[in-house]
């Protein structure tokens, strides 16, 4: 049985990016019963923190992208760099871990969903080194073509 990495790979980030909007909405629902949400700093309005929206942008769709990617690609150079965005999100991912527990009051719930993706990535960690390190596509053509003709 062959091994699918990019469905598994495809799996794992559809599942990563669901996670990481329940996290969003879990930090939102205070406002749905009435109570008060965490917040870092005030600001007077949207455009105060345009900068902070962009790089929420660029992280949901970084992962969106590389899903379709992983869906149309297969060359090494894809998987390199596909496995270090992976590792990337994994950093990015402990780093919001370990500052979500200097936030007052802690939110066991949101820590314990933020582990549930750090592991989460760390398994799309491996499941991306183990795609990296296939041989290319040509390779295995070439290494099917040798064997059938010997």
């Amino acid at each position: 049985m062959t091994v699918n990495y990019r469905e598994k790979i495809i799996a794992l980030w559809i599942t990563f990016l669901l996670g990481t909007l329940f996290h969003t909405q879990l930090g939102l629902m205070p406002l749905f019963h009435g109570l008060p949400v965490v917040e870092s700093h005030k600001v007077a309005s949207i455009n105060d923190i345009s900068g902070i929206m962009w790089l929420m942008l660029g992280f949901f769709v970084l992962p969106m992208l590389a899903i379709i990617a992983t869906a149309f690609f297969d060359s090494k150079r894809y998987r390199v760099i596909h496995f270090g965005l992976t590792v990337f999100y994994s950093v990015m991912n402990l780093l919001h871990v370990i500052l979500d527990l200097f936030v007052q009051p802690i939110s066991w719930y949101q820590i314990t969903l933020m582990v549930l993706l750090f592991l989460l990535g760390l398994l799309l960690n491996l499941v991306a080194l183990q795609w990296m390190k296939l041989p290319s596509n040509r390779n295995r053509e070439q290494e099917i073509f040798t064997k059938a003709h010997s």
